[in-house]
């Protein structure tokens, strides 16, 4: 995890990626039960806005508030219903994955 200097918000290099890709299976996918997925991601640690301009005016940060803080996300959900209910169910990987 990347590191941030509280002096000038500047963030230790070389840690962590500018883009993630990966195809992941389910190593215990069934393809008759219902499923879903989804992906959940940390950013690496920012300084917080009150951070930033406490620094920019020359002033010390609020010590009542954490100076960093680490961004959350996740995507959509992708859901599997298996085909005999009703629903077209199609591959859309590649054939070699």
């Amino acid at each position: 995890m990347a590191k941030v200097n509280l002096n000038n918000c500047k963030i230790s290099k070389n840690v962590g990626a500018d883009e993630l890709k990966v195809v992941w299976k389910d190593p215990d996918f069934n393809p008759d039960h219902k499923a879903f997925y989804y992906v959940r991601v940390l950013e690496n640690p920012t300084c917080r806005w009150s951070t930033w301009d406490a620094l920019k005016s020359g002033n010390k940060p609020r010590s009542d508030l954490p100076s960093t803080i680490q961004e959350r996300a996740w995507s959509s959900p992708i859901w599997y219903v298996p085909d005999n209910k009703g629903i077209e169910v199609g591959n859309i990987l590649p054939d070699d994955v």
